[in-house]
């Protein structure tokens, strides 16, 4: 009986879609092309726009037979959970080096293919890092008197992959994360451990994922691991079947929840909002209490100015509350158009363009110009933004040590010469320490790879006028990609980016967060290009928020904490979490109110008290609020 290997792989502007493979009998054939055509066609990834199918004989006697790996499941709550699971299964097998392991697979998420890693060096063994391995020609044996599943089993499929990956010469596991939106399970597989589902290893509607295979062998047995790999026919007998993934694990989802907010609350993760009954100001009303703020990124106090407060009313007398439309429809106001070139004349670039956040500015910015193909180097303390931004786009990201100029040339010799981009924060926000520009910018023209720079706590806060990061180091040279915010020193709400007419028009067409959203309400716009006119011709206010900033540093340091900011933003490391919110509720006892940071937005451990000065507060305050930060760190 003759047997046909089916293979389909849909693709979308030529990003990897949908893809599968069947090793099917003759009268199976139409029946299963339908299936996976109807499949590619409503993926969770969008509808695809090349739909490739390959049909090819395949004799009996060049298949072989394996038997399927023995399956378990194991339920988590966390990501965190799923992934120490794997670090325990690795070291049952004897590898010591997990941690390591599992940080390859941010290599994987631009990858259709698989890492090939020996275990012992860690060196990546695959002929091609872009393409990777793929595990080919294999499906689970059936008869004809029970045809294959007509819908994707995720189940099933991933047991056949598994069992084949792991009887190639020298492989000693697999660890895998789905990569598809709709699926947040993963696997390790192992001969002695057999298939060890885990129910979670990353979130709902993330769309990375990857594969790694553990190599353990002689160097000159790769070629023949990756021929069975890719070439070898199988058939994987006795492969459990369950049509419906929740009838083998039924999940309580409100109970999985209340355990996963639990587990915050006893590592003093659990976070709550505060809610403040009057204008962000050196000063605000909670809890009926006033209290010195010292968490607000409103640094110049704009936010509560009373002449950008007063245009914002005009603005709503003359154009209502909201702008109607997206800017590409009927949602563009004069009010945008005077703003975007208020913003290039302010940053000297040839044009501007609104976004509606500095967040959606920053998704739509890299996810629009970093292609299938690039490579995107991203410092490791970037913002959650950029990190996203750069998640969305088709290109591989490249993380280096964080302002660490000999990381970022090693990565960029390594990858030399490609489409590239350097993103990277101007004032980091946590940190609040500033990024070597010049080398950035000299590497940049090195390796001839584009540089993006967010200057979203940068702007109105350093540079002898306010200007940001190249007023700063006296630098006439721009990045080629600025990118800030209105919601920071400037007081109002919305993002932006500046750069050349060119780079703006291609956003423009480009960049979905600004295409499909309605833009900025005539008040944000207004009040923030009162505020810019404000920081233009009164630069003394910027001096007035660095004078404040030195001012509250040494205070600390007189007091026997370490301290130092270039920035408005000063960290005092605290280390334990526990400790930290211990503080912070002594502080709001004091009517000081300063936010406790912790992981995900610092590493464990490393949870920091971030306190935000501001241009409106008084030298008495400061002094006042530094002495009694350091009083309570010291109890």
């Amino acid at each position: 009986m003759s047997f046909y290997s089916l293979k389909m792989r849909a693709s979308k502007n030529s990003q990897h879609v949908s893809g599968a493979e069947k090793i099917l009998h003759e009268q199976e054939l139409p029946a299963q092309m339908n299936a996976l055509l109807s499949r590619a066609l409503h993926h969770a990834k969008g509808q695809a726009d090349f739909i490739n199918m390959k049909i090819e004989t395949v004799r009996p006697d060049d298949l072989e037979y394996i038997n399927a790996l023995p399956v378990s499941s194991i339920m988590v709550n966390t990501p965190e959970e799923g992934q120490e699971v794997i670090l325990q299964y690795l070291s049952k097998l004897g590898i010591k080096n997990g941690t390591e392991i599992m940080k390859r697979f941010a290599d994987t998420y631009t990858m259709r293919g698989a890492i090939l890693l020996d275990i012992n060096d860690l060196s990546r063994l695959e002929p091609d890092f872009g393409r990777g391995i793929r595990a080919t020609y294999m499906d689970a044996e059936h008869s004809l008197d029970r045809l294959p599943d007509s819908c994707k089993n995720h189940f099933q499929e991933a047991i056949v992959l598994a069992s084949k990956v792991v009887a190639a010469p020298h492989i000693i596991a697999e660890i895998c994360i789905s990569d598809d939106p709709d699926y947040v399970t993963g696997y390790i597989a192992a001969k002695n451990i057999g298939y060890v589902r885990i129910s979670k290893l990353k979130n709902m509607g993330c769309p990375n994922g990857g594969r790694i295979f553990l190599y353990q062998g002689p160097k000159q047995d790769v070629d023949k691991c990756i021929n069975y790999l890719e070439k070898q026919r199988v058939l994987v007998c006795h492969v459990p079947y369950f049509p419906n993934e929740k009838s083998i694990m039924p999940i309580n989802y409100i109970q999985q929840m209340e355990k996963y907010l639990q587990n915050k609350k006893e590592l003093h993760l659990y976070r709550q909002t505060r809610e403040i009954t009057s204008a962000q100001s050196a000063h605000v009303i909670y809890q009926g209490r006033r209290m010195l703020m010292l968490a607000s990124n409103n640094y110049l106090g704009l936010s509560n100015n009373t002449v950008v407060k007063e245009s914002a009313e005009q603005a709503i007398k003359k154009y209502g509350c909201g702008s109607g439309g997206s800017r590409l429809t009927t949602g563009t106001l004069s009010l945008h158009n005077q703003l975007e070139c208020a913003l290039a004349k302010f940053k000297n670039t040839e044009a501007a363009l609104l976004f509606n956040t500095g967040y959606m500015a920053n998704l739509g910015i890299i996810s629009a110009i970093c292609q299938k193909g690039w490579i995107i180097y991203s410092d490791e303390l970037n913002h959650a933004s950029i990190i996203d931004g750069c998640r969305l786009s088709s290109a591989r990201i490249v993380i280096y040590n964080h302002n660490n100029m000999d990381s970022l040339e090693a990565k960029l010799r390594e990858f030399a010469p490609c489409h590239g981009l350097i993103v990277t924060d101007a004032v980091f926000s946590m940190d609040g320490d500033i990024a070597n520009l010049p080398q950035i910018m000299s590497l940049s023209r090195k390796y001839n790879v584009l540089t993006m720079v967010d200057e979203a706590h940068a702007t109105g806060v350093i540079g002898s006028n306010g200007k940001g990061i190249c007023e700063y180091y006296k630098m006439e040279k721009k990045p080629d990609i600025l990118m800030g915010t209105l919601s920071k020193s400037l007081g109002s709400e919305g993002g932006y980016v500046c750069g050349c007419k060119i780079l703006i028009d291609y956003l423009r067409n480009t960049a979905r967060s600004y295409i499909f959203s309605t833009s900025q309400s005539p008040a944000a716009l207004a009040a923030a290009l009162t505020a810019l006119d404000i920081l233009v011709n009164h630069p003394g206010i910027v001096k007035k928020l660095q004078k404040n900033v030195q001012c509250f540093c040494e205070t600390l340091r007189i007091n026997g904490i370490s301290a130092n900011s270039d920035s408005a933003i000063v960290p005092i490391k605290i280390g334990d979490e526990a400790k930290t919110i211990r503080i912070e509720k002594e502080l709001f006892q004091q009517n000081i109110f300063l936010t406790a940071i912790r992981y995900p937005t610092v590493a464990k451990g490393a949870a920091i008290l971030r306190a935000a000065v501001m241009a409106t507060h008084t030298e008495a305050e400061i002094q006042l609020a530094a002495k009694k930060i350091s009083a309570a760190i010291n109890l």
